[in-house]
């Protein structure tokens, strides 16, 4: 195994370890403060700061990437979670519902910084050790790569969506926490002892203007990435789940599907090369594919809205659990081609700052999505969150229009 293999294989295994924690999370949450009786809006706001933090804590991260190394940020990201897990346990039942309220908002805001310092440092660890490995097969082993890491993180996200709920079962919600976060410490342990200290490390941007100077390619494959991911979290994060428990589904059985789901995702995900044509160059064949499955995405919404508002006489939840499935197919493919087109995209040599610019936008939509799926639920129900979920895929198909798509890849900045 070259040393760039063995590092991708580290980094991937550590960040399933990040992952599964970060599911089971979300599901704690969830599942412990709606059984307490809090609204749809309320369940979204929880989210909000989390969700938010994440944007800095992106465009940050791949600056201290590039400039301090990935495996410094990797165990920064982890350090961070243990401490937002640990904040998290210290909620009192005793605390008033705004007290309460309050301190799961900050807790989660440390988590998402965590979750988005790690995210930014492993994506980032895959281009300088895709750089490193052997010069054989390299066509096509950067794509094949970024889906597997992808794929396999969001299998192990849906896992932990499970864990969540069995840990909330067997342990209560302060126990859970703590079992994750000593869990992280293991890895924290791993990564620091396994992977070399100055992974990465580059010339970093000296200014604010340099660190934004992107070139049109990642602002635009960013400008997609908002609207792609906000139209993903607008009915997924509440809408979903609320919607299938107010069917008459148990805590249990929305978990499950939930994690099921985000499994088959996942697996998807680390299928995506094979349903995507590809190209010498990395980009003529891979930039149409894009936008055609932007295209079929933003479709799925619709239809679904359209058969839940006729008289067909069919199930509601079962209809949204099909059309869920669907939207999940052409979403991984989707989100799987936009994963490898940043890293095509990103100059080699401050790959991680492009990297954490676009994962930046990535929080910003799953920010808006987040906040816009408590809101339209409780104003409009399941069928607001779809209509919205339309909107946000015909401005990402938009996007993807302009994404260039000849030439070589692009070179590293000065």
């Amino acid at each position: 195994m070259t040393e760039g293999s063995r590092n991708y294989a580290i980094v991937t295994a550590a960040y399933w370890g990040f992952t599964l924690t970060d599911g089971a999370l979300r599901m704690l949450v969830l599942l412990h403060f709606f059984r307490l009786g809090y609204s749809p809006f309320t369940l979204a706001f929880l989210f909000v700061l989390y969700e938010a933090a994440g944007i800095a804590a992106n465009l940050i991260g791949g600056w201290l990437a590039a400039r301090y190394g990935i495996t410094r940020m990797l165990a920064v990201g982890l350090t961070t979670q243990i401490a937002g897990f640990l904040l998290l346990s210290g909620l009192s039942p005793d605390w008033t519902a705004a007290a309460s309220v309050t301190w799961v908002v900050m807790a989660q805001g440390i988590c998402g910084v965590a979750k988005d310092l790690t995210k930014t440092a492993s994506k980032s660890a895959i281009k300088v050790a895709e750089a490193t490995a052997k010069a054989e097969d390299a066509e096509g082993r950067l794509f094949r790569w970024v889906a597997w890491f992808t794929g396999s993180k969001n299998a192990m996200k849906g896992i932990g969506f499970f864990l969540g709920g069995l840990l909330l079962e067997a342990l209560g919600f302060r126990g859970a926490l703590w079992a994750m976060a000593a869990m992280l410490a293991l890895i924290l342990v791993g990564v620091v002892t396994s992977l070399p200290a100055m992974l990465g490390k580059a010339k970093a941007s000296k200014t604010a203007r340099e660190l934004f100077a992107k070139n049109r390619a990642v602002n635009l494959l960013a400008l997609a990435r908002v609207a792609l991911f906000g139209a993903r979290d607008i009915w997924f994060v509440v809408g979903v789940p609320v919607f299938l428990y107010a069917s008459g589904w148990t805590f249990t059985m929305v978990g499950t599907f939930l994690a099921l789901w985000t499994i088959g995702y996942g697996v998807v995900q680390a299928a995506a090369p094979a349903f995507v044509k590809r190209s010498s160059d990395g980009l003529s064949a891979e930039v149409p594919a894009a936008r055609m499955w932007s295209l079929a995405l933003a479709i799925v919404p619709v239809a679904i809205a359209a058969v839940l508002a006729s008289t067909a006489g069919l199930r509601a939840d079962l209809v949204l659990v099909v059309g869920l499935c669907v939207f999940g197919f052409a979403f991984a493919v989707n989100s799987s081609v936009h994963s490898y087109l940043i890293l095509a995209y990103a100059g080699s040599e401050k790959s991680a700052e492009d990297v954490g610019f676009y994962y930046a936008a990535n929080a910003l939509g799953r920010f808006a999505g987040t906040l816009l799926s408590g809101m339209l639920y409780q104003v409009g129900g399941i069928q607001a969150c779809l209509i919205g979920s339309a909107l946000m895929l015909a401005a990402c198909f938009l996007a993807t229009l302009a994404l260039p798509r000849r030439g070589t890849l692009v070179t590293a900045r000065g």
